[in-house]
């Protein structure tokens, strides 16, 4: 690849999703939008290598994607539409025209982006066409790319893009921001997208690899730009916090092998401090907006604790078992319930923690969970039961579909042999 393809490639990957929200608010229609940002990206491609990148590449390509889009509009436009659809090519080439260009565009752009997050994250969508809509369009991947991190084929992505662009489309979901009560199930609708690719970059739910972190670059990405956006919610900086920390360990989570170093085990040196920083600063932000704390500012200040302690052994673990009760009375769940059961235990004693995990063993949402047996055998092993400890521990091995978690699992039940 050429100097200039990589640098066509990383403009695309920074401006896409801009491009694309601000043609979606003209042509209304997001596959529409795409398929124009993608004609402006094969222009730049033919054009750039003899002519050289433009001062402005974002610009250049929203201009020619634009007058695609006016071309488009012309061919297609129906008698009864003919009216409406001239004067909107009037005021798209009116701004084309106007001195003070780049400056509305940035204003546009901000607002359009916002709309488009809220569109590609729309509730009327399932939650994989959801994330893999968002992925596209938003974090400027590949259908491969996106196949590969999630583990799906290709024709299956590509499947879920075009059903959920149709189903937008059919929908008539209006391309802008909502307002008053909707914005609250919204905002968390876009908030849940970005948690869940964050979690399955953070801890892969199967193959070879522990982590993937192009997943969780995309997610933070994505997450910083959503709090520049909307910064008046406090539930998004706490969701930008909470990512900010855990990305804070990436390095720190596997050996030079791949293998997954469990938290307590990890060397703290490697945390990275600047986003350990930026953790804590949009947790202040959260925290100002004085609106109760929710399920994101609550687990983000969870992960604070971790960051602020130099040594696991100035943990405060009796917070983060606070904090564990006010979660899991906002957002009751069994996988809330286990883990401030871990909490109690590195708080109060393993014979504690371990009373409130057995009360979750009927629970039938855990049933295959490999969590469960894993953090059993953990208090058991810490109890001097090892026996039960090494039957926990490669119960859970059977149930994860990670091999790398699976190995460290086995490793911990053969540990037992000896004890």
């Amino acid at each position: 690849m050429t100097d200039v393809h990589r640098t066509i490639e990383t403009v695309w990957r920074i401006e896409s999703a801009r491009l694309i929200a601000g043609l979606a608010r003209i042509v209304r229609d997001v596959g529409i939008a795409e398929d124009l940002a993608q004609g402006a990206l094969v222009a730049a491609l033919e054009q750039w290598p003899q002519t050289g990148i433009p001062d402005n590449p974002g610009a250049w390509l929203m201009a020619t994607a634009k007058h695609h889009a006016i071309d488009l509009i012309r061919r297609n436009v129906r008698l009864e539409q003919k009216y409406e659809t001239l004067g909107r090519e009037l005021e798209i080439e009116q701004e084309l025209r106007e001195e003070n260009f780049q400056d509305n565009l940035d204003q546009d752009m901000d607002d359009d982006l916002l709309r488009l997050i809220f569109v590609a994250c729309h509730p009327v969508l399932s939650q994989d066409a959801r994330v893999a809509l968002t992925l596209r369009l938003l974090g400027g991947l590949t259908t491969d790319e996106i196949a590969r991190a999630f583990l799906v084929s290709e024709p299956t992505i590509a499947q879920r893009i075009v059903r959920a662009k149709r189903t937008l489309a059919e929908a008539r979901v209006p391309f802008e921001a909502p307002r008053g009560a909707e914005r609250v199930s919204r905002v968390s609708s876009v908030l849940e997208v970005i948690y869940l690719v964050f979690n399955e970059g953070y801890t892969a739910t199967a193959g070879e690899d522990w982590m993937r972190p192009a997943l969780c670059e995309d997610a933070l990405r994505l997450g910083r730009m959503l709090a520049e956006l909307v910064p008046n919610e406090a539930e998004v900086h706490g969701l930008a916090a909470l990512l900010e920390i855990q990305a804070s360990r990436i390095r720190a989570r596997v050996n030079s092998r791949g293998e997954p170093i469990p938290l307590l085990e990890q060397n703290r040196a490697r945390w990275d401090q600047l986003l350990i920083q930026r953790g804590l600063t949009a947790l202040a932000r959260a925290e100002k907006l004085g609106a109760p704390l929710g399920a994101y500012t609550l687990q983000a200040a969870i992960a604070a604790c971790h960051a602020r302690a130099r040594t696991p052994e100035e943990t405060d673990w009796a917070r983060i078992v606070a904090l564990y009760d006010a979660l899991a009375q906002l957002t009751p769940s069994p996988i809330v319930e286990l883990n401030r059961a871990v909490a109690v235990a590195m708080a109060y004693g393993a014979q504690e923690g371990l009373e409130l995990v057995d009360e979750l063993l009927d629970e039938p949402s855990l049933k295959n969970y490999h969590l469960l047996p894993a953090v059993r055998g953990d208090l058991l092993a810490k109890l001097g039961r090892s026996d039960e400890a090494r039957a926990e521990f490669e119960r859970a091995a059977s149930l994860t579909q990670n091999q790398r978690e699976r190995a460290l699992l086995l490793e911990r039940a053969a540990a037992q042999k000896g004890t």
